[in-house]
């Protein structure tokens, strides 16, 4: 039991609060609490819903006249005792114009006596006459020694079974643990069962599993299946330096040494070359789930729901938490913010400050991704110092670094790199974007499968001499970004791009140097399968 809640919830009872409305989905765990308050408190504890009307804790049975929520409120203020009146899921009928004013009524009535009432509900449903007079408690899930309490539990229960392996190192217990943290106990208790049932073991990825359905049971969180590896990123060794750095950071040991949980990276740079498959791959190198949120999704509800949306995608990641969670080109979902006033009446805004205020004051562990390509189009609020851990820029592919995408893409679709020039290859794309390279690739690969044969060095060699990259196409766009980023960010690679204009000024002179030397050496490309 959270003990500081449970502390919390008889504090208010002693100090008279009339109704303290409990957030959970758990209604045990919220019914041991109360049950155990009012054992030391020496109250009575009764507990209603709509079904079985207001029962005292222990009794059997249906009180039919009760059923009825304000028959029931009426039979409070005609009690005597000192006691606890649980209500749960009572959230609907917070709608109804009497069962509120009754409920105003009640408040004065439970203010001059030893009784109080509270509402267990998974939602919060607050009517606006109620604001002033209700307490709400967020009941957090299960910490993660309760979660390992529940752990030794079930394999103190299955210890006897030969076919189950139930010896679990330190470390791999630790794994569990944090797999499953962001779970109720209920549902805790059945991914354990289902992961001895399935593998015969405790099982990370069956816990995983379970988690997904969490996402997508809230309808605005997407969950990523993290398959990405970060060996994939070709070139951004500092950034890529900086992640597995981290990669222990939400361990205890790292909680002993002292180290706080990273808060998140804000990544800036040219469209294409890497920032969407970084957020990718952190989750794959770190064993976390990733989540995408969005932010187009919160604006596509209800009038005046946007921010009830974000709160709840923000519970969920939290909830589910350790947890990666990615924005994807952040500067669109909140285009507008400057405005908001005048073109949606705050709402923008006002979710963009829910947003950043949990960026700087959030505890749980989650850690954000934010990817943008417009760093204009940013709010200035994003950017400041303590909403993420740090600010980095991902240029355009150096030389060395285009030389090793290339091989990346070809070695990925079973094609031995080294039977092409990588080294002219990667001459002959300056100012090419990761993703340009490998659409290159995958169009030389079109070409040779239609023409029913290997894929040659001159395939791709054609291809990237009839592509025009994003930036020469938008090359003062970029060259004003790579110019803002030279003092304000952090550079995600050590390697020095070209400049962009020189580079692509001489393209068409390496071009035509590069074909002179392969026709000239009668070299042909015939790659082998691997």
């Amino acid at each position: 039991m959270p003990e500081d809640q449970a502390q919390e919830i008889e504090t208010l009872i002693r100090a008279r609060y009339p109704i303290i409305y409990v957030v959970s989905w758990e209604e045990d765990r919220v019914q041991n609490t109360l049950r155990e308050v009012a054992q030391r408190r020496g109250k009575r504890l009764f507990f209603w819903t709509t079904t079985d009307g207001l029962l005292e804790d222990g009794q059997r049975g249906r009180s039919a006249d009760t059923r009825d929520p304000v028959v029931a409120m009426d039979a409070i203020m005609a009690s005597g005792d000192s006691a606890v009146f649980a209500f749960k899921d009572f959230h609907p009928f917070l709608k109804d114009v009497q069962i509120v004013r009754k409920l105003r009524d009640l408040t004065y009535n439970l203010k001059r006596s030893y009784k109080s009432l509270v509402i267990i509900s998974p939602v919060v449903e607050l009517p606006v006459e109620l604001e002033k007079e209700i307490s709400v408690i967020d009941y957090a899930l299960p910490t993660a020694e309760e979660i390992g309490a529940q752990l030794d539990r079930i394999i103190e229960s299955v210890r006897d079974d030969d076919r189950i392996d139930t010896d679990l190192s330190p470390e791999h217990r630790e794994a569990i643990i944090k797999a499953a943290q962001g779970l109720t106990a209920t549902e805790a208790d059945n991914v354990f069962a289902r992961s001895l049932v399935e593998k015969a073991c405790f099982d990370i990825d069956v816990i995983l599993d379970e988690k997904q359905q969490i996402i997508r049971k809230s309808g605005i969180l997407e969950y990523y299946d993290a398959q990405e590896d970060i060996e994939h990123i070709g070139g951004l060794d500092i950034l890529k330096g900086w992640l597995r750095q981290r990669t222990n950071a939400f361990t205890e040991r790292a909680r002993k040494y002292g180290l706080p949980q990273p808060k998140g990276i804000l990544l800036i740079g040219v469209q294409g070359c890497g920032k969407s498959l970084t957020a990718k791959s952190v989750a794959s190198l770190w064993h976390l789930p990733l989540l995408r949120l969005d932010v187009g999704r919160i604006f596509s509800g209800i009038v005046g729901s946007s921010e009830e949306r974000m709160r709840r995608a923000i519970r969920t990641a939290e909830s589910v938490a350790p947890a990666v969670l990615w924005l994807d080109e952040v500067e669109k979902g909140f285009a507008g913010t400057q405005s908001s006033s005048f073109s949606d009446a705050g709402t923008t805004s006002r979710v963009f400050g829910s947003f950043v205020t949990w960026l700087q004051e959030k505890q749980a562990p989650v850690f954000v991704i934010a990817t943008a390509n417009d760093i204009q189009a940013l709010p200035p609020e994003l950017l400041r110092k303590g909403r993420f851990d740090d600010l980095f820029f991902v240029d355009l592919p150096s030389l060395v670094e285009r030389r090793e995408i290339m091989r990346i893409h070809l070695q990925k679709r079973n094609w031995d790199a080294d039977e092409f020039d990588l080294d002219a290859l990667a001459a002959m794309t300056p100012g090419f974007s990761g993703a340009e390279i490998e659409q290159a690739v995958i169009s030389a690969m079109y070409e040779s499968f239609d023409a029913d044969r290997p894929l040659r060095h001159e395939d791709v060699a054609k291809v990237c001499a009839e592509t025009f990259p994003l930036s020469m196409t938008m090359r003062e766009h970029i060259g004003q970004l790579r110019e803002w980023a030279h003092s304000r960010a952090r550079p995600a690679s050590s390697a020095i791009s070209e400049e962009t204009t020189p580079a692509l000024t001489s393209r068409a002179r390496t071009l035509a140097g590069s074909r002179r030397r392969h026709s000239s050496s009668g070299r042909r490309w015939w790659p082998g399968r691997r």
